[in-house]
């Protein structure tokens, strides 16, 4: 497996190696030994399957009581997987990383606790799996606007499809007083 640290700190970008022959495919995506030396080690709580269609974008999550690291991956389509500091305090606060996962190329993007994580669907259609370092907690979750002009993530689809939820989410800056704070 390749790691690729991204600028942001924690943030970071899984590679596995895919042996194909005429059969098919082999990829080992989670290895625990392998993501410590990599420098990812978390421990996976819970697994989640989604799927959607092109346009949908889902997020920015965040969950402050529980906070949630994520390994998120394509096993169908594409995705624009988007992750934004979202600790108070940190040298990167506001700063976003951003990649594209899908079925073909493979990778897997880690995001840490005290990260909002988002994406936006780049195929046709789309399933996504992920796994979480905590259990889902609704009501420690918030929802950071996708289009919030103080991030300026560069969204490659106009008009999303969202959930009202999402639609209905507020600047970073709103949640201030609620987000987690860096721990160095």
């Amino acid at each position: 497996m390749n790691f690729v640290q991204t600028a942001l700190p924690g943030v970071v970008i899984v590679e596995p190696k895919v042996f194909r022959d005429g059969r098919g495919f082999f990829a080992e995506t989670y290895q625990k030994e392998k993501f410590a030396a990599g420098g990812i080690d978390a421990v996976f709580v819970q697994d989640n399957h989604t799927a959607s269609t092109r346009g949908v974008l889902r997020g920015l999550h965040i969950q402050l009581k529980r906070t949630q690291g994520k390994l998120v991956r394509a096993v169908e389509g594409a995705i624009y997987d988007v992750a934004v500091d979202a600790r108070r305090g940190s040298p990167t606060f506001k700063r976003w990383a951003a990649v594209e996962l899908s079925a073909e190329n493979f990778r897997q993007l880690y995001v840490p606790p005290g990260f909002a994580h988002g994406y936006c669907v780049l195929s046709e259609r789309v399933q996504v799996e992920y796994k979480v370092t905590d259990f889902y907690d609704p009501e420690s979750e918030i929802v950071v606007l996708y289009n919030d002009p103080a991030l300026g993530i560069d969204w490659p689809i106009k008009d999303p499809i969202l959930s009202k939820r999402d639609a209905e989410g507020k600047p970073l800056a709103a949640w201030m007083d609620r987000l987690p704070a860096y721990q160095p």
